[in-house]
């Protein structure tokens, strides 16, 4: 199973960027390889479909009370719903998903069950607001080959209030969604 992260800033033109080089990184691997992805708007979104237009099997994280997925913050629903139609599997996760420290910590439990990670990353440091980089020292450490996908061209939105509203990102570090989503599930 290959696990997939990365910023939750990038700008539309960057999401659509990494949409197409996943699905080509992914069409060259074998036939039985699986994405999984965590629930959320924004790069799990692209990353989903990219997963399942290079027809692999795709596996969505939700977050979990107990043996109940969790609510999810609105923001992330309808991308959630989307993934849900696109995916394979869902899997529940105790977490939750409106603390930061707890989706990392999601992130790593998923990173230390894949073979692989795909990081889309810039190779900045982290910061408060982004965990990609200690994701991908987090893979190394544990000895999980990581792949990084930054896309020429590829850009990460500056982290203004407007921009955040603009690409319907909550202040709060949520991922950016986009608004223009048709929910299709691939043949």
């Amino acid at each position: 199973m290959i696990a997939v992260v990365g910023h939750a800033d990038l700008t539309l033109d960057t999401l659509t960027l990494v949409e197409s080089e996943v699905r080509m990184r992914l069409e060259r691997l074998a036939d039985n390889v699986t994405g999984l992805v965590r629930a959320g708007a924004g790069l799990p979104v692209v990353l989903g479909r990219a997963v399942r237009a290079a027809g692999r099997q795709l596996v969505v994280l939700l977050p979990a009370q107990g043996t109940v997925p969790a609510a999810l913050p609105q923001g992330d629903r309808r991308a959630a719903g989307e993934l849900l139609i696109l995916a394979n599997q869902a899997r529940l996760l105790p977490f939750d998903p409106d603390d930061r420290d707890a989706c990392v910590g999601a992130d790593e439990q998923m990173i230390s069950t894949s073979s692989r990670l795909l990081a889309v990353w810039d190779g900045s440091a982290s910061n408060g607001r982004d965990a990609t980089a200690h994701l991908v020292a987090y893979a190394r450490a544990r000895g999980v080959p990581v792949d990084v996908v930054w896309p020429e061209g590829a850009t990460r939105a500056p982290a203004t209030p407007q921009h955040l509203r603009k690409v319907g990102h909550a202040p709060t570090g949520t991922p950016a969604r986009r608004n223009d989503i048709d929910v299709q599930h691939p043949a």
